[in-house]
Parts: C-alpha cells; structure tokens; sequence
C-alpha cells in the first residue's frame, strides 16, 4: 500500500521545511508499541513533526508489516503530528524494496562500508525503485564508529564524509538526503566532550543540495546539537538515550516490586513496561526541543 494512505510524509517533505527554516527533524526508533507512543506523545505535546526510524533489525524483530501497522495506528490517533516511517540504515536492496512495498515513506540504504563507487551503485538502485512511488531515500557517505571501536586520531578523520566526495556522492546516486560523518559516532560517547566537526559540516553543506542527517546524536552536548542544526542539519537521529530511558524505569520497577506469584501487578507487563512512555517522552521532548522543531506544525 502507499504511505499517502496511511497519511505519512516523506523525509524530503519535512527535511526540506527544516532545512529552510533552520531547524531539524528528530528520528526516533522504535520496536515496539511503548516506543512509539512515547514518541508520539512527546510529538504531540511539542507540536513538533517526528520521524518514526525503524532499523532494519527492528523490522525484522517485530516484522515490516507489524511495524507499518503501528505506525499507521500512531497516525489515526495523532492526525494533527505530521511524520513519516523511514527504514534506518537498510542493509540491502530487498529489505528496502520489502518497507517500500509495504508503505514506508522513505529508507536509507547504509552502503557506506564500501569504496565510493560502489556506495553510489548500491544507493541509485534503490533510489531508482523508490522514486517510483514517491519514497524519498537516504545514502551514507563516511565512517560511523560505534562504541566499541577503538580509532585513534587519524583513523576517526580519516573516516569523516570529505566534502567534495559528498558533492559527486549526492548528484552520482541520486539520493534525497545524505548522512555525514562529522565526529559523531553510535551508542554513546566515551569522552564527556565528544568533538563534532562542525567547520567539515558547513563544508558539505556548501557543495550538497539536499538536506543533511546527523547520526549517532545520542550524547552529543547541546550545544553542539543546536549548532550543527542551524548550520544545516536537518534530520537527527536518537535510539541509545531512549532505550537507556527505557532500561532505567525497568530497573526501577524490578527493584521496587519483588516478583510474587500472588501478586498481578509485580508480572503483568502493562504494569512492568507502562511507565517507560512517559520517561522515553521526557527524552524525546528534550531533544525536540535542542532540535527546535517544536511549534511547527
């Protein structure tokens, strides 16, 4: 089915309002239903667009079709939130055709381990069968380190998106917005002051057209955040923060209800994963409001 019949926004829709206006789009991933309704309710209470990201692992934890259903659900209960479904780094060809077929609004294709070249080959067939029904696409172009990498110095530079490679990258494959390499990383940082290369970012965003994505944004300071989205990002992602919310109020719970058999509410899962909405939307809400989409819709 199309994603204009679950009434979904394309990420080009709501990146290219972003980017005009100097502010950008968060991208949430989500799993499972208490995800995504501490997403949508922190949205909403911001009257902010959202992006609801859903991994290519996700997708196959809970299925494309269970994933799609419940994003179309969080679109009937919040008709005013203006968001769209975007497959998160979709390792191949077929994962991101089987989310376009089924009514994702937009995917990336995450080729960026490979040489340019066949980066630009792996994102222009995708972008050939999306455009198709009007998806919008996302391409890689740099090194995103995750927490258990040990780089030095040189090795982290040398893995940062070059800004002349990202213009040829952009108008080679065809893509909708490009994901740079700037200093960040995934998971959280292991340094209390993570260095975002925000001089590199004003350079690709001189020679690119579309809008620019930040990945890995989890433990970025604020500052560094707000900077980086007035210069051109448009689209920033957040997972780790959320699921440590997540884990957190778990923990809690555990701690403060022994289980007992006799007793319903120390097992029943509503009573066990409810209160992780509301602590999952206190992070969305703080980072919506670093990313100053709030009000816009």
């Amino acid at each position: 089915m199309s994603f204009e019949n679950y009434g979904f926004k394309t990420t080009k829709d709501l990146e290219t309002k972003a980017t005009e206006s100097h502010y950008a789009v968060g991208a949430f991933n989500f799993n499972n239903l208490e995800q995504i309704k501490a997403i949508m309710k922190a949205a909403s209470e911001m009257s902010s667009p959202v992006i609801l990201a859903a991994s290519h692992g996700a997708t196959n934890y809970a299925g494309t079709p269970f994933i799609v259903h419940m994003a179309a659900a969080a679109k009937q209960s919040f008709p005013i939130v203006e968001l769209a479904l975007h497959l998160d780094h979709g390792l191949d060809f077929e994962k991101c055709k089987e989310c376009i077929d089924l009514g994702f609004s937009s995917v990336m294709i995450d080729a960026s381990k490979n040489p340019l070249e066949e980066n630009i080959k792996q994102c222009k067939e995708v972008v050939d069968y999306a455009h198709k029904f009007g998806v919008s696409v996302e391409g890689e172009l740099g090194r995103l380190y995750g927490v258990e990498d040990e780089i030095n110095v040189s090795e982290a530079e040398a893995a940062m998106t070059d800004p002349e490679d990202a213009s040829y990258f952009v108008k080679q494959s065809g893509i909708d917005s490009l994901a740079v390499s700037i200093g960040n990383s995934h998971g959280l940082y292991k340094t209390d002051n993570p260095f975002i290369d925000l001089d590199r970012l004003n350079k690709i965003k001189d020679k690119v057209s579309v809008p620019l994505v930040l990945h890995g944004a989890s433990g970025i300071p604020e500052d560094s955040v707000r900077n980086a989205c007035k210069i051109g990002i448009a689209k920033v992602n957040i997972d780790t923060e959320c699921r440590l919310a997540f884990r957190r109020e778990i923990d809690k719970f555990v701690a403060a209800n022994p289980f007992d058999d006799h007793k319903t509410n120390t097992y029943d899962p509503r009573k066990v994963v409810g209160p992780t909405i509301n602590a999952m939307a206190k992070v969305i809400k703080m980072k919506i409001e670093w990313f100053g989409s709030q009000n816009k819709l």
